[in-house]
């Protein structure tokens, strides 16, 4: 009884260590990514029900020099998405509607509107184009119906169901069919069936208007220099986007939607956790994307000017990482290292990458293809898949991306010389890339 009292003990110690400094790793990792590429925002991260992480940094508002806090609330831009498909099937599971409706029985004058069905919409498989943003970034006196008039008329990509094309303008008439089926606004269904029923209370849905307490403030980067956000009309800039949440709220979700039974039946969730097709799309959420190193994942980014978000669910290992910024920051790189970190990888820090005149010279013996990544010399620069992404040299063998540089490529000699592979790091977890073509 003694040796098995000790044994579970240590065990305890052991795990409670382990815990601690994972916990120790993934706030350096995040201090680093604060003190050098100056993130914005706030993160969360957790393992089965304890908490790993979960601090902010930066500004709220900039002008005032008001600091994130850990209930800062944030714009999830597309993160939206999957609040808006919950809502679908919740009112699919009490027969309101059919996820095999047409588009026709909610709106007329839609091309191929007999054709299109609520769930190709949810996967984005319906043939709209991406978005419509020509009509939320402006002032106007529409309406929601003119609006609608006015999306009509766009022309669709391809025949509704033969191939994939991501859409907002699809999930934005998934809100207004959720509004019409309930007899409720689209804020106060969120309200009433989702964000009170996962105990979110510091979540909700954006509007023109409304004082939100404790709401960040956007900026994103224009000719190099922080800028505000511009104007945006949150009336029509939603059920794709306008969702506001806290990292708190996000892990309460989580839990509520991949554990718990007050959200959805296991029958919905298997819907909504399916993939679609070749793009992965499951509804409002990505299936095992190409970013899931080797885990189960459900995940969705966001992006919309400075909002930056990051929602990753790995279901077999039971971690959730979110990360969300107001200043246009990379989250779903930084959400890629922190989970590289969690399973064990090495990260490399961040750091400040300083360009040095590279020797053009030995540019020839770097072009070539690794496994998926072609790299390409023009006009004596190298050029990271294909001709579009500048390689800017820190030194003779290491390149960091013009246009990210928390992405680094360095090539790797053997022992008489010669160019084998490609080391890319990617929010400082390293892949290795087998030389394929050009040896």
């Amino acid at each position: 009884m003694k040796s098995g009292l000790t044994l579970i003990v240590l065990l305890v110690f052991m795990f409670g260590y382990s815990q601690k400094g994972l916990s120790i790793q993934l706030e350096k990792y995040m201090d680093a990514q604060f003190a050098v590429n100056d993130f914005s925002g706030t993160v969360l991260v957790s393992k089965n029900d304890s908490i790993l992480l979960k601090k902010a940094y930066g500004f709220a508002n900039y002008e005032w020099k008001v600091k994130n806090v850990v209930d800062s609330k944030f714009s999830m831009a597309s993160v939206s998405k999957q609040f808006t498909a919950v809502a679908i099937l919740q009112l699919a599971e009490h027969k309101k509607l059919s996820l095999e409706d047409q588009l026709s029985k909610y709106f007329v004058g839609f091309p191929k509107g007999d054709v299109i069905t609520l769930k190709m919409m949810l996967s984005h498989n319906s043939g709209f184009q991406m978005d419509f943003d020509e009509l939320y970034l402006v002032r106007t006196d529409l309406n929601k119906d003119s609006v609608c008039t006015y999306l009509a008329k766009k022309t669709l990509l391809f025949e509704p169901g033969t191939s994939t094309a991501y859409s907002n303008i699809g999930y934005y008439l998934l809100a207004r069919i959720v509004e019409k089926v309930s007899g409720q606004s689209y804020e106060e269904y969120l309200r009433q069936n989702l964000f009170d029923k996962a105990k979110m209370y510091n979540s909700g849905v954006s509007t023109s208007d409304t004082v939100v307490d404790k709401m960040t403030q956007l900026y994103y980067f224009n000719d190099n220099k922080l800028t505000k956000n511009p104007y945006i009309n949150w009336n029509f800039n939603r059920g794709h986007d306008g969702i506001y949440s806290t990292v708190e709220d996000l892990n309460l979700w989580n839990k509520a939607l991949f554990d718990g039974q007050s959200l959805l039946s296991e029958e919905s969730k298997k819907k909504m956790f399916t993939s679609y097709n070749e793009q992965n799309f499951g509804f409002g959420v990505i299936i095992n994307p190409v970013y899931n190193q080797g885990h189960q994942l459900i995940a969705h980014d966001g992006g919309f000017f400075g909002a930056m978000t990051s929602f990753n669910k790995f279901t077999a290992d039971k971690v959730f990482i979110t990360v969300l910024s107001n200043n246009q920051s990379k989250s779903y790189y930084i959400a890629y290292g922190l989970a590289g970190i969690c399973f064990g990888k090495e990260a490399e820090l961040p750091y400040k990458h300083i360009q040095v005149a590279g020797d053009v010279k030995a540019y020839d013996q770097y072009i070539g293809e690794y496994e998926n990544i072609k790299i390409v010399k023009k006009e004596n620069k190298l050029y990271y898949a294909g001709s579009a992404i500048e390689l800017l040299p820190e030194s003779q063998t290491k390149f960091f991306r013009s246009d990210n540089n928390n992405t680094t490529v360095e090539f790797i000699k053997n022992s008489k010389g010669k160019i084998i592979q490609l080391e890319i790091k990617k929010a400082g977890i390293k892949e290795t890339k087998n030389r394929t073509k050009g040896v």
